[in-house]
């Protein structure tokens, strides 16, 4: 199984929307013949790519086992089912970790194999697949996709100078990672305010990655100067707004930007509407580098599901906050998280940390 985790996160960046999916192949004699993780949208599944893998080298699977990081398809997408293809490769037994929560399959997959005399055994390597596919399985159980605040700030809590200055808080290795983190996103949000400010591209450079991912921006009037990097960088960009005005939507349409119009309270972007809103287009993992206040409004409304820090050992005083939401009452009210992992990156330190049970929406 750990070969089958190794394997699938070799889909990372590659296989969006669908699951990142390892798949070994062991003969009867215990020898490791196939391997094969899933390729692109509407491409062969892992386990077609590791039954493949063992026929371009001449291997049987008879009777073989397989061991496989998400519960076989069993259904007819772009692609035939999988477990169709295990039950007429005449497989003995299939591991899987975890049972694949898409209601297409939910079950059925494992169901089919018994039916046909294959074993099924679930469970192993569990926890490690579904942080792979947190996002994933977010989407298909939650109908929203996993929400990734990713903030970069001095130790004692600044994201900037009182006058917005915040290029480079963190060292190189720091930034390289968080390049990282949005090359397996599905796509990464900023602000109108964070546009007009810094200029960012938001796209992934500092790391190799097969693909871009989708470039969100959050503007409720349709502010955004048409000549930003972010709409220039390559890849796709999608605007959210509220309420705009005619002018400024034909201008984005001019431009070939696609806008999508979610108004919620007080003239402001429903975020739990574009939230479900990315579900539906197949974001799995939504990478939030944004400002203040709309970092606090995430947090306000109870949509982050992880905090991703970075904390360099530098003291800035007076300047820009994490997030700005509140006054809250009394520290009882603060948002209670718990750390899921810290580690050094280079001369700074990156958090990993997520509500506890009770403060994420369901």
């Amino acid at each position: 199984m750990a070969e089958a985790l190794a394997l699938a996160e070799q889909a990372i960046a590659l296989c969006e929307p669908n699951p990142r999916v390892g798949c070994v192949i062991v003969s009867a004699d215990g020898q490791l013949i196939g391997r094969g993780h899933t390729q692109q949208a509407g491409g062969p599944h892992a386990e077609v790519m590791a039954l493949r893998d063992a026929a371009d080298h001449g291997h049987s699977v008879r009777d073989a086992t397989v061991v496989v990081t998400l519960e076989p398809c069993a259904h007819h997408g772009r692609t035939p089912p999988c477990c169709d293809a295990l039950v007429h490769a005449g497989v003995g037994r299939v591991v899987m970790a975890i049972e694949d929560p898409n209601p297409l399959v939910a079950g059925q997959g494992a169901a089919r194999l018994r039916a046909a005399g294959i074993e099924v055994i679930s469970g192993v390597g569990a926890e490690a697949a579904r942080e792979l596919n947190i996002g994933f399985l977010s989407r298909m159980e939650r109908g929203r996709p996993w929400v990734r605040l990713k903030v970069a700030a001095s130790l004692d809590g600044r994201t900037a100078l009182p006058n917005g200055v915040s290029q480079w808080i963190t060292g190189e290795a720091a930034r390289t990672d968080g390049h990282a983190w949005r090359r397996r996103a599905s796509a990464v949000l900023t602000g109108v305010g964070t546009v007009l400010d810094d200029n960012p591209r938001l796209d992934v450079r500092l790391v190799p990655t097969p693909r871009q991912p989708l470039r969100v921006v959050v503007d409720s009037r349709l502010d955004a100067p048409l000549d930003g990097r972010i709409f220039d960088a390559p890849g796709p960009v999608l605007v959210y707004t509220a309420r705009p005005t005619d002018e400024r939507r034909a201008a984005f349409a001019a431009r070939g930007i696609e806008v999508a119009q979610v108004p919620g309270a007080n003239d402001k972007v429903d975020l739990a509407a574009m939230l479900a809103d990315l579900s539906v287009r197949g974001v799995n993992e939504l990478h939030v580098e944004a400002g203040r206040k709309l970092n606090g409004s995430f947090v306000r409304e109870r949509l982050v599901d992880e905090v991703l820090l970075y904390i360099a050992p530098k003291l800035l005083g007076t300047g820009l906050d994490i997030a700005s939401f509140g006054p809250l009452e009394g520290l009882a009210d603060a948002v209670a998280l718990r750390f899921v992992q810290v580690d050094r990156i280079g001369d700074d330190l990156r958090v990993l940390a997520r509500p506890q049970a009770g403060e994420r929406r369901g």
